[in-house]
């Protein structure tokens, strides 16, 4: 296919239209437009909420099983998804204190009580 048959007037704007629309997924085109996002289907971002909630239930069951005189445990990391460069830039430094953290991740006892 040539593009210059759209400007000879052998194409059609619509069928050109068309022709864009249905790029595969991995084309460069789509790719420019909508940068690392063109190649995740809807299928690729469920899968990484399953991986993200899984993670999320572990910390949970880790924590309240946890001995009562041991460090509490890491909140765990989302999985890392296209156009989440600035969500990345926003989240706090891995060297944050737990004091300050702690506000943000349930308790043991607020843990224990949701899953009684």
């Amino acid at each position: 296919m040539d593009l210059l048959d759209w400007h000879r007037g052998r194409l059609t704007s619509r069928r050109l239209a068309v022709l864009v629309k249905h790029l595969p997924r991995d084309s460069a085109t789509l790719h420019e437009i909508h940068g690392d996002a063109a190649g995740w289907s809807v299928t690729d971002y469920l899968l990484a909420a399953a991986v993200d909630h899984l993670a999320e239930s572990n910390w949970m069951f880790a924590t309240v099983n946890r001995d009562e005189d041991s460090e509490p445990l890491d909140y765990p990391q989302p999985t890392p998804r296209p156009g989440d460069e600035s969500a990345a830039a926003e989240a706090p430094p891995a060297e944050t204190p737990v004091a300050e953290t702690a506000s943000q991740n349930p308790s043991t006892v607020q843990l224990t009580r949701f899953f009684s």
